[in-house]
């Protein structure tokens, strides 16, 4: 895998130096570079092709068809028949299908039906259905339902790319959590550590007794086990925020061990709109898919609603010789072939057990929208609320971790004085550092919580 060091420089993303000069990868730079590369945010986009290539494939409903036939008998040195035609048909958008062909036919026993000048037969003309299909027909119907699609797979599109953001937000957040972690627990050891030495210095010099020394390494050795698991931690979700970085190539990529996240309270600024997440709710993804849904749904309704009338189709052509021949005061009076053609079921009941069968679905699909609906605006007062009741949780903790700093330092001033014993200042110690981890963890809750709101309204990247 490629290390992840100076490559994020090739789309022009700075990053800052912390106090210990390693690279810092911000939350903005990371999910652009999540934005730009990651295979999701490809896939997204092979959405959008797929519903182009879906109305491309109906657009060739109406492809223009040119054909040609040719048709030979000869027996016993005679020729029974020598029949050729050739022709183009046009269908429109209006369900008229528009055609024209040349034919020319000769032999012993051709059919009389089919015996035309020497030098062939033009014609040209055009066919419409007057009853089924006049409104609405097959081949419109799948046009309409390939647009509908494509319409369908932009906001697919928006869906996938609004999943991939929440992961990966809560992904990073992680990681600096388990960052943050690691640094004050590697603060506790150090500050354990110098303590051991500090009072086994006092032991050998007399001033304390042996077993303050017992008490200072088991209190050093307790924060070692727990610095082991938070390094455990912390590379574990190195790990999994690699999976969401790739280069420009499609190859993924690895980071570097200098590099670090921003801190978990750097511009520590966030606060939901709520007017425009509960306006979103509206347009969120799964119920504009639903409604694409209905959509497609009715054209199919109304496809089947066309079933019921009955077929009428109408034929006419125009016959010459020749191009010249094709004029419009001539077009009604000689010369000219048509059709027409009536059919129709008796009792309809296929047609109105299909038209039933898509009203049926359609009502089915409706009610799953409005529960749906009514299950996402549910879902964003939840998410808004928790954000709520974490921010809340933050500052009155924020305030708990001051108390409990002010309390350490005035129990190492009372055991400076010899008021106080190791016991309670390492107590007081402890205190301090798992609240200082609650407070990390309360930090990277509200930045995942402020993501999940916006997932839950239907927004994805700012």
């Amino acid at each position: 895998m490629k290390k992840l060091k100076l490559v994020f420089l090739a789309i022009c993303l700075s990053f800052s130096v912390n106090a210990q000069d390693a690279l810092r990868l911000s939350y903005a730079e990371y999910m652009e570079w999540v934005r730009l590369y990651h295979p999701v945010s490809a896939q997204a986009e092979l959405n959008l092709r797929m519903g182009q290539m879906e109305v491309r494939q109906a657009r060739g409903g109406f492809d223009p068809l040119i054909y040609g036939n040719l048709d030979q008998k000869e027996y016993k040195q005679s020729t029974y028949y020598d029949k050729r035609e050739a022709g183009v048909s046009i269908p429109t958008w209006m369900g008229v299908e528009l055609n024209g062909s040349f034919e020319q036919n000769s032999g012993a026993y051709l059919n009389p039906e089919s015996t035309g000048p020497s030098g062939g037969l033009l014609s040209a003309g055009a066919s419409v259905n007057l009853g089924q299909g006049l409104i609405l027909d097959e081949r419109r119907a799948a046009l309409r339902k390939a647009q509908i699609y494509q319409q369908a797979s932009e906001v697919e599109r928006a869906k996938l790319l609004n999943e991939l953001n929440l992961d990966a937000t809560d992904m990073y957040w992680r990681w600096a959590l388990a960052y943050e972690n690691l640094s004050v627990l590697k603060e506790g050891v150090e500050l354990a550590r110098f303590r051991f030495n500090s009072v086994k210095t006092s032991f050998e010099q007399g001033d304390l007794a042996a077993i303050d020394t017992v008490e200072a390494f088991s209190q050093l050795l307790n924060r070692q086990y727990r610095l082991q698991t938070a390094e455990n931690t912390y590379f574990a979700t190195t790990q999994e925020l690699n999976t969401y970085l790739w280069d420009e190539g499609g190859s993924p990529m690895a980071l570097e061990n200098e590099i670090v996240p921003e801190g978990l309270f750097d511009e520590f600024v966030l606060k939901p709109d709520l007017e425009e997440l509960r306006t979103a709710v509206a347009n969120h993804p799964e119920l504009l898919l639903t409604d694409y849904e209905l959509a497609s749904l009715d054209v199919e309704r109304r496809l089947k609603g066309q079933q019921i009338i009955p077929t009428v189709k109408l034929k006419y052509n125009f016959l010459a010789e020749s191009f010249s021949q094709f004029d419009e005061s001539q077009f009604y009076e000689n010369n000219y072939k048509w059709g027409l053609s009536v059919y129709t079921p008796l009792l309809w009941r296929k047609s109105r057990g299909a038209v039933g069968l898509a009203k049926a679905k359609i009502d089915f699909k409706e009610n799953s929208r409005d529960l749906k609906e009514v299950q996402l605006r549910t879902k964003l007062e939840s998410e808004l609320n928790n954000w709520t009741v974490v921010n809340q949780q933050l500052v009155t903790f924020s305030e708990n971790v001051k108390s409990l700093q002010a309390l350490l330092t005035g129990e190492m001033r009372r055991f400076e004085i010899g008021e106080s014993s190791l016991f309670l200042v390492n107590a007081r110690e402890v205190s301090v550092f798992d609240s200082r981890l609650t407070l990390n963890e309360l930090a990277a809750k509200l930045r995942i919580s402020y993501a999940k709101t916006r997932y839950a309204a239907g927004l994805g990247f700012e």
